[in-house]
């Protein structure tokens, strides 16, 4: 079930399919709290979602960049923050997430990134490593998720 379209998400509708995305993934499936899912960053991020033929939304991704990526990447200039990667599950294996972490790449990099930070679910870190991202400091816990930083230049 590979996606059409990956593409940043425009109006209403777009947003719509983002969070339900984001909550069949995150808040269905892997029990994260909807207070810590939908953030004040959302408001201000760019989206990027993946749909299928039928208009269903497959997969998404965020970008935050500019003074609210260097508030959280401790001050980093350059640096630009993907999250809220999540792919459904019937979607997952087609080579989806990675076509959506590509397209982040490129946004960030429109906007004067020149360097990806992420906080990876460490179940998650070899999918991250193949795509040339390197682990940085100790795992913790987000929303009762071992987490762990990883960093690309661009």
């Amino acid at each position: 079930m590979p996606a059409t379209a990956v593409r940043v998400a425009e109006g209403e509708a777009d947003l719509e399919l983002v969070r339900a995305v984001r909550r069949e993934v995150f808040i269905d499936e892997q029990g994260v709290p909807e207070e810590l899912e939908y953030d004040e960053y959302d408001a201000t991020s760019v989206h990027l979602l993946a749909v299928g033929a039928d208009g269903a939304g497959l997969g998404t991704a965020r970008l935050i960049f500019g003074d609210h990526a260097r508030e959280l990447t401790g001050g980093v200039e350059g640096r630009v923050l993907l999250g809220r990667l999540a792919v459904v599950a019937a979607a997952r294996g087609t080579g989806l997430g990675a076509e959506l972490v590509r397209a982040v790449e490129a946004a960030g990099a429109g906007r004067g990134g020149a360097e990806v930070e992420l906080h990876a679910q460490v179940q998650a870190l070899g999918f991250y490593e193949r795509l040339g991202y390197v682990a940085e400091g100790p795992v913790y816990d987000d929303a009762g998720i071992p987490h762990r930083t990883m960093t690309r230049v661009l």
